[in-house]
């Protein structure tokens, strides 16, 4: 019975391109490579075999020396065999890394435990019996493992476990379009038919494709990728891991995730009624977050209204997120809303006669552009940033900020 890893989905070489810091950047790729090595340590603590990966070991069909060498190198540490396919990022298209002099010479040099499989055959192992089923182009209109169907059954060795290899997104579960957002978006065809006629000639089924770790059928699993790259869609989404199984020919495989992440991928929402919510969203940051620099990313899902003045420790808050977080991502807004003390604080200045006109017409083109009935109840109106009433409140603001500023001075 085998003992094996299954992963997939590392794409060494991810650019990270909506993370403006170039150091954020770089910190996030390296921890991509460093996931090789706790994938070894996992290895070594279980007795594990050998390692599969099923497709994206690279993000992109020729990714640059420096990456291919380093993984070379990482790989070389594992101490078992490696076997990998082609996905639909690094697939196996003429010209792609797979076939580059300089990936062959690394390989030789620093990973002789890696074996690419680019054939669409069947490969005996000491313990089991390997049907990869590599992608030789980024999208494949033909079923990748249509060619296991034609297999004779018979001519592969009778008490091996058949482990099938392959990327894509199956029936039942389009894994790409569940994990498609703005920054990821959706690999269109490369879908795998696993019917019952074919589930019932193999022991185990290792997918790539999904970021995520899901359990298609008894047998078929995707391993999700070994360092979270994105922020979970839903509660029990789980990125991170690799997975343990023991496979043998005829019986239901056994499968186990073994944590190899070492980033959180965070998502909070926080709604605000008022300047008092304030306190408890820090608290809130506090309990998720504690002192960890440069060890999170934050999805943050904003809504409601802040005084001027609430806003503006609001942004110096967020101003501090983005100096300890890896990325802060903001979806939604909290908008100014300004407090009755703070329209008579700016339009009841006899001092300042001009500065007094000005907030006075802004508030009167507040009013009129809001929502009067929103408003009445202490609520911001539902806007864009572009819509008037936010042009409008980010004027006031700014005004507000004016003042204090000069006041300070």
């Amino acid at each position: 019975m085998p003992l094996f890893l299954h992963s997939a989905d590392w794409q060494i070489g991810k650019p990270y391109a909506r993370v403006h810091d170039p150091d954020k950047r770089a910190r996030l790729r390296q921890v991509r490579l460093e996931a090789i090595d706790r994938i070894g340590a996992a290895a070594r603590a279980h007795g594990a075999s050998f390692l599969v990966v099923a497709g994206d070991l690279f993000d992109s069909p020729t990714p640059s020396s420096s990456d291919v060498s380093a993984v070379c190198q990482a790989i070389g540490r594992l101490e078992i065999p490696m076997l990998v396919i082609p996905g639909n990022h690094d697939h196996g298209a003429p010209g792609s890394v797979w076939h580059g002099g300089f990936f062959q010479a690394e390989r030789q040099r620093r990973a002789p435990n890696l074996r690419l499989l680019l054939e669409r055959q069947p490969l005996e192992l000491e313990q089991a019996v390997l049907l990869p089923c590599p992608l030789l182009r980024r999208s494949e209109a033909e079923d990748p493992c249509g060619w296991v169907r034609q297999l004779d059954w018979a001519s592969l060795p009778a008490g091996k476990a058949r482990i099938l290899l392959a990327h894509g997104s199956v029936h039942g579960f389009g894994g790409a379009d569940l994990d498609a957002d703005e920054e990821n978006p959706a690999a269109s065809g490369n879908r795998l038919h696993l019917g019952a006629s074919l589930l019932e000639q193999v022991d185990y089924v290792a997918l790539g494709d999904w970021h995520g770790l899901k359990q298609v059928n008894a047998k078929s699993w995707y391993a999700g990728t070994p360092e979270p790259d994105r922020f979970p869609r839903s509660s029990d989404y789980q990125g991170g891991q690799v997975l343990l199984v023991e496979a043998e020919r005829g019986a239901p495989p056994r499968v186990e995730p073994l944590p190899t992440g070492q980033l959180r991928w965070l998502p909070l929402r926080v709604h605000f009624t008022g300047d008092g919510d304030l306190e408890r969203f820090e608290g809130q940051l506090e309990q998720l977050l504690g002192d960890a620099l440069r060890q999170d990313l934050l999805l943050l899902e904003e809504s409601g209204g802040l005084s001027l003045e609430g806003h503006q420790r609001y942004e110096a808050l967020l101003e501090r997120l983005e100096a300890q977080l890896l990325r802060l991502k903001r979806r939604g807004r909290c908008v100014e809303t300004p407090a009755e003390a703070e329209l008579a604080q700016l339009t009841g200045r006899p001092g300042d006669p001009l500065i007094a006109r000005v907030a006075a017409g802004l508030q009167s083109d507040l009013l009129e552009a809001g929502n009067p009935e929103a408003q009445a109840n202490g609520a911001p109106a539902s806007e864009g940033p572009d819509d008037p009433a936010a042009l409008i409140r980010r004027a006031l603001g700014e005004l507000h900020r004016c003042l204090q500023a000069a006041e300070r001075g």
